[in-house]
């Protein structure tokens, strides 16, 4: 066999050993993707039996101090906050994934694509995990509070729906009370600038009755 027969041989045997190296590291990869999404499927339908079941299924999420690391809530806003979470926290993971905010926006009357949704994720998700847990759901109201959000972002719609119950008084309840929220906001304004310019108002009286002084006692030593 002549020399060129052999390299033409060694590099068919080297070519379909990179073939059948790729193709296993493409099916092991495969594997691994079905494998974690069986596995979320599987804890999913665990969940939802042992729910039908009547069995408390406990909460698979570090706990967190969240009274002291949140100082700036009452412990009422906090449980408060909590109830609102657990109702949309419908795996009872102590999670809201992409699909359980979803729901949770359209139920508020403010549906997200679903890049939006997404975004609204990253914007808390400091582990991430490509979800939302309690702590992260409690920034939400930390960057409201504070100004941080964009006023037409998703995060900021969720967290001013969510200071009223929806559920009970509806998306045009919902609308009614924000109108009042700003026009009650407005007023407080208003009465403020009528503050300011009475204030502005009797500074330029003092002046003016300064001036006055002023100019008398100019005039009275004229003739002294």
């Amino acid at each position: 066999m002549s020399v060129s027969s052999n390299a033409s041989s060694a590099a068919s045997c080297n070519g379909s050993a990179d073939d059948s190296i790729t193709t296993t590291a493409t099916t092991a990869t495969t594997n691994t993707d079905n494998s974690e999404l069986a596995h979320i499927l599987n804890r999913r339908q665990s969940i939802m039996d042992s729910q039908e079941a009547g069995i408390e299924v406990p909460r698979s999420f570090k706990v967190v101090n969240v009274y002291t690391e949140f100082h700036e809530f009452t412990r009422k806003q906090i449980k408060d906050y909590q109830k609102t979470f657990n109702t949309y926290d419908t795996a009872r993971d102590g999670f809201l994934d992409l699909n359980e905010l979803k729901y949770m926006m359209e139920k508020l009357g403010a549906p997200q694509t679903h890049l939006g949704l997404k975004k609204m994720i990253a914007e808390v998700d400091e582990d991430h995990d490509g979800k939302i847990s309690f702590r992260e759901f409690l920034l939400i109201y930390r960057k409201a509070q504070a100004g941080e959000l964009d006023d037409d972002s998703g995060l900021n719609q969720l967290a001013r729906l969510t200071e009223i119950d929806v559920e009970q008084v509806g998306v045009s309840g919902a609308k009614n009370f924000f109108e009042a929220k700003i026009e009650q906001q407005l007023r407080t304004n208003k009465f403020h600038d009528e503050i300011r310019q009475e204030q502005e108002e009797r500074r330029r009286e003092e002046e003016e009755r300064a001036q006055r002084r002023q100019q008398f006692q100019q005039r009275a030593a004229i003739f002294q």
